[in-house]
């Protein structure tokens, strides 16, 4: 169901531009209801696929790689900024951010958008991936597919993997400076970015310079709402300090029936080991490798990944 723009523009504060295929959807929630902002391309009963970003609190922007291969394979797509981030309403509401509000929210905007087992595939790229896994969990019966990209089903292995894997190759002298910013809450600092940028971004985020890092992906990096990002992430950028600390549902993938397509890269922030075997947990899982990518393998080995999505959705399609 799709609502009057200006209608709930003007009463939830959210800003975007009308253009075809934009859906402004209603969301309830404990708090009332706010307005998130979606923008479907393509029209394709069998494969309708919602992307899912990552942050929390990024945008939809970073995934516009998929305008270069999606449309021609003739699948559905649907861009999605959750609620909080990007053209979306932002509430300054600490309780709407938890792992089950948004899975609710993702259940409304499916309903929202008409789509149903017929063609529904979700996409989840990082804290995408936890909403993807989440809400597999509860509503797969609406799910004819679901895609796992860059996140692992466990944040204590997750942590271990930046400790003992990522960290160790990094300068030392940097590596403790990075870590004196994080212990005395100086994140905020433009020295930690340009650390990050030059230790661990370009090795392990996205492999490139930073001068080449694609404008989309920029410019959402450059919107995460830190309100958000902060409480369920952490501040720190090597691994994860907050409300996540405690996730992992490792134990629980089995349960995910439907069929899934785990992405992990050789040199993401996610251990691509894990990954393949959270691939075998799953009741028909699979695992495709960005042999040349990181975190952001959309963009470094970008053929091979959305070769490996598009295979995957015509095969279940």
């Amino acid at each position: 169901m799709s609502v009057d723009y200006q209608k709930y523009f003007e009463r939830t504060g959210a800003k975007g531009v009308m253009s075809g295929g934009i859906n402004v959807l209603p969301v309830a929630t404990p708090l009332g209801e706010f307005a998130v902002w979606t923008k479907r391309t393509g029209n394709n009963p069998d494969v309708a696929l919602l992307l899912l970003h990552g942050g929390p609190g990024a945008t939809h922007e970073y995934f516009t790689c998929a305008d270069s291969y999606l449309p021609a394979a003739g699948v559905e797509y649907h861009y999605y900024d959750q609620l909080g981030s990007g053209y979306s309403s932002a509430p300054d509401e600490p309780s709407l951010w938890t792992i089950e509000r948004f899975v609710d929210e993702v259940e409304q905007v499916r309903q929202g958008l008409g789509l149903g087992r017929e063609n529904f595939f979700l996409l989840g790229h990082s804290w995408g991936g936890v909403l993807a896994i989440e809400y597999a969990l509860k509503y797969q019966q609406h799910l004819k597919g679901v895609i796992i990209s860059n996140m692992m089903s466990n944040i204590a292995a997750y942590n271990d993997y930046a400790q003992n894997v990522l960290m160790p190759p990094m300068d030392p002298a940097a590596l403790a400076e990075i870590k004196a910013f994080e212990a005395n809450n100086q994140t905020q600092d433009p020295r930690y970015d340009e650390l990050l940028m030059e230790q661990h971004y370009v090795h392990h985020v996205l492999r490139l310079p930073a001068d080449q890092w694609p404008e989309p992906v920029v410019r959402s990096f450059s919107r995460i709402n830190k309100d958000i990002y902060v409480p369920l992430q952490g501040p720190s950028e090597l691994g994860a300090s907050g409300l996540l600390l405690e996730w992992d549902r490792t134990g629980d993938l089995h349960d995910i029936t439907v069929p899934t397509l785990v992405i992990g890269a050789e040199y993401d922030t996610m251990d691509p080991g894990y990954l393949r075997l959270m691939a075998s947990q799953l009741g028909a899982g699979e695992y495709w490798h960005c042999p040349n990518g990181s975190h952001m393998a959309m963009y470094d080995d970008q053929e091979t990944y959305f070769d490996g999505l598009i295979s995957f959705l015509r095969r279940h399609a």
